[in-house]
C-alpha cells in the first residue's frame, strides 16, 4: 500500500494549481523512491514533469509500484478543503479504485477525510534525454512571471537570448515591441534575488508566451526558477520543491520560423 505524509498541504495544492490548466488527467506514479508525474498538454507543445522524492514526506511507504490516475480538476476541488498549513496524508491500496486524502490541522483539533475516485489512464512514459544545455539562467521566479506577463501585452511570442552580456527577453507585436535585459548579480543579503547565468555558447530561441505565463503559476512554489536553453531542444523551466531534490519541471518546444 501507499502512505505518504506531507507536513504542509500547500506543496501539493500549489503543484496541482500550477499544472491543472495544462493537463487535465494524469497518473501519479508511486514507487519506493517517491511520487512522480509526467504528462503532455493536449497540443503536445509542453511537457510537465514532477518528482516528489520520498524525503519530502515523513513517513513515506510504498510497498509496490502504483499508478494513481487522477483528474486534476477533481483533485483541486478536494484540496480546497485543506488549509495550506494542514498536514496532508495520501493513502491508497495496492490495486486502488480511490485515493484517500486526510487533512489534519497542526494542533490536531480538526481532521478531514476524503476519498477521490481514480481513473484508468493509459499514458506512455516519455523518456526525457539528459541534455547538456548551452545556457542556464537562475533568477527570481517573480521576476520571470512579471517579464512574461508584461511582454504578453505586446506579442504572443518571446525570444530569449543568452549571451556573455546577459539574458534578453524580447517580443515584437502589432502594437510595437518590448524587451527586458537581465545581467548576472549576486545579492548577499537576499540570495533569492540573485541572477546567475552559466553560458557555454550564445543561444537565441523563440517560445510561446501563453505557455510561459502558464508555467509561471508555479512561482508560488519557489523563490527562484531555473531556465535551461540549447538550440533546437525544448526549453526547461525548473522549480525546486521541498527538500531532497524534489522538483517541478516544464519543457516547451521552441517556435520555428514565423509560426505564431
Amino acid at each position: 500500500m501507499l502512505e505518504a505524509r506531507l507536513e504542509q498541504a500547500s506543496i501539493l495544492k500549489k503543484v496541482v494549481d500550477a499544472i491543472k490548466d495544462l493537463v487535465q488527467d494524469c497518473n501519479f506514479d508511486c514507487n519506493d523512491s517517491g511520487i512522480a508525474l509526467q504528462a503532455m498538454d493536449n497540443s503536445h507543445v509542453a511537457l510537465v514533469s514532477m518528482s516528489l522524492k520520498a524525503e519530502a514526506f515523513a513517513p513515506f511507504r510504498c510497498d509496490r509500484n502504483i499508478a494513481l490516475g487522477v483528474n486534476l480538476t477533481s483533485l483541486t476541488k478536494v484540496l480546497r478543503a485543506a488549509q495550506n498549513e494542514d498536514v496532508l496524508t495520501l493513502k491508497a491500496e495496492d490495486a486502488p479504485d480511490s485515493l484517500n486524502l486526510v487533512f489534519e490541522t497542526t494542533d490536531n483539533d480538526r481532521i478531514s477525510e476524503y476519498d477521490l475516485k481514480l481513473m484508468d489512464i493509459d499514458q506512455e512514459h516519455l523518456g526525457i534525454p539528459e541534455t547538456e544545455y548551452s545556457a542556464t539562467i537562475t533568477m527570481p521566479s517573480n521576476e520571470l512571471r512579471r517579464i512574461c506577463t508584461d511582454l504578453l501585452a505586446m506579442s504572443e511570442s518571446v525570444t530569449i537570448e543568452a549571451t556573455k552580456d546577459g539574458v534578453k527577453f524580447s517580443s515584437n507585436g502589432d502594437i510595437g515591441n518590448g524587451s527586458v535585459t537581465l545581467r548576472s548579480h549576486s545579492d548577499i543579503e537576499n540570495p533569492k534575488d540573485s541572477i546567475t547565468i552559466e553560458l557555454s555558447e550564445p543561444v537565441s530561441l523563440t517560445f510561446s508566451l501563453k505557455y510561459l505565463v502558464n508555467f509561471c503559476k508555479a512561482s508560488a512554489l519557489s523563490s527562484q526558477v531555473k531556465l535551461c536553453l540549447s538550440n533546437e531542444v525544448p526549453l526547461l523551466v525548473e522549480y525546486s520543491l521541498a527538500q531532497g531534490g524534489s522538483h517541478l519541471r516544464f519543457y516547451l518546444a521552441p517556435k520555428i520560423g514565423d509560426d505564431e
